[in-house]
């Protein structure tokens, strides 16, 4: 099933520099950044030796869903104004949303200074319906309260307690509200770790089916919330699936000038048949890029590409290898205004190596419960009755 992408632009009003840039200076106080900066975490690719890290620590799994990754920050002057912050740490508007604190019958006083994380999808039914969903994974800062060095486990408990339950009570008292909300929210389902084999038979079929997947993420329960990359947040794909963010630059052979063609490349009614030499470069540093190799691209792939109708030198290109291990285009990233870091890269590529398979996390599925279970024996009460503490999404 072809599935959609959600159009941040028609969720929510873009800010103005002047006022993002405000957002982004009140974010980043609020979560003690050093500078103005996209303030999400980001996951470590798969690799061998994760499988025994999945035996050292608890890990929460859900399924990786292919949508739009944002923030959502409550801002901290207007209680009932909500901003979607994007990759590019862009921030978005988004009106007709409310977030009612716990305990007021009357849902008169609502959440400010808070900022949660998740991803923006399209679920599509059978009968053709959509539905645009926000589904959240975590919460970083509550009511003017950073909460970042607080357990994975915690964080979900609050977004839960304390800005869910009151906003779907809202809505079972109002329901009428509705119709006027510009999307769904809901907790993204989190799954004890070893419950591998559940994920590929259960959840990553229904996922793809609703708004697309590709693969798995591990996150530590123990652990505190981390902006850049993150070692305790595993990314899993199948090894055709796992991809990398370029930079991309055009060059097209034989041209005087070769840069001056690559930017007017999409221009109406040109016609650029020759297929252009595409260099791949990895960041090293915010604006500092190294070449790092080639896309291949057939003629039918580049006429593809032009028909896109968009900027196509400097883009952002999501590549995977194929069996002749050449970089191939996946999807242009407009998401994203950087590519990723060369420790990224490498971490992906060592992943791509490594080739953990599906088969191999649900072998390692009975091991992973059992050092579950040990650790939850050592913490178990005096009267020797060990239970498993309930998945934090299981009360909803």
């Amino acid at each position: 099933m072809h599935h959609t992408f959600p159009d941040l632009d028609a969720v929510g009003v873009k800010a103005d520099p002047e006022t993002s840039n405000k957002l982004g200076r009140k974010v980043a106080k609020l979560l003690r950044q050093a500078q103005i900066g996209f303030p999400g975490a980001a996951p470590l690719s798969f690799s061998s030796r994760h499988l025994a890290e999945l035996q050292r620590e608890d890990y929460y799994v859900c399924e990786k869903t292919d949508g739009i990754r944002c923030l959502m920050y409550f801002d901290s002057e207007l209680p009932e104004a909500h901003y979607l912050i994007d990759r590019k740490n862009d921030y978005r508007y988004v009106p007709r949303l409310q977030f009612p604190k716990p305990g007021d019958n009357k849902f008169l006083s609502f959440h400010v200074d808070t900022v949660i994380d998740g991803e923006l999808v399209i679920d599509t039914y059978e009968d053709g319906s959509q539905q645009l969903k926000y589904l959240v994974f975590d919460c970083l800062a509550l009511d003017g309260h950073n909460v970042m060095d607080h357990t994975f486990d915690k964080r979900l408990a609050y977004f839960m307690t304390e800005i869910l339950k009151p906003h779907n009570d809202m809505l079972r008292m109002f329901p009428e509200n509705k119709e006027h909300r510009p999307f769904l929210i809901e907790a993204k389902p989190m799954h004890f770790s070893y419950n591998i084999e559940m994920m590929f038979r259960e959840i990553i079929p229904e996922a793809k089916r609703l708004h697309g997947n590709d693969g798995l993420i591990f996150t530590c329960r123990a652990t505190p919330y981390y902006i850049g990359l993150d070692e305790h947040i595993l990314k899993w794909k199948h090894a055709s699936d796992n991809t990398v963010d370029f930079r991309l630059n055009l060059q097209f052979p034989g041209k005087p000038d070769s840069k001056e063609e690559a930017s007017r490349v999409t221009e109406p009614g040109r016609n650029d048949d020759a297929i252009p030499i595409c260099h791949l470069s990895v960041m090293l540093s915010p604006g500092n890029y190294r070449p790092f190799g080639e896309m291949y691209v057939t003629q039918m792939e580049w006429d593809n590409l032009r028909a896109m109708d968009t900027p196509l030198d400097n883009a952002v290109v999501e590549c995977h290898k194929d069996d002749q291990a050449r970089w191939r285009f996946y999807r242009l990233r407009k998401d994203k205004a950087d590519g990723n870091p060369i420790t990224v890269v490498e971490k992906t590529i060592k992943s791509m190596d490594d080739c953990i398979t599906e088969e191999d996390l649900i072998h390692a599925a009975p091991a992973i419960e059992a050092a579950w279970k040990r650790r939850q024996d050592t913490i178990a009460p005096a009267n020797g009755s060990a239970s498993i503490e309930p998945s934090p999404f299981s009360q909803l």
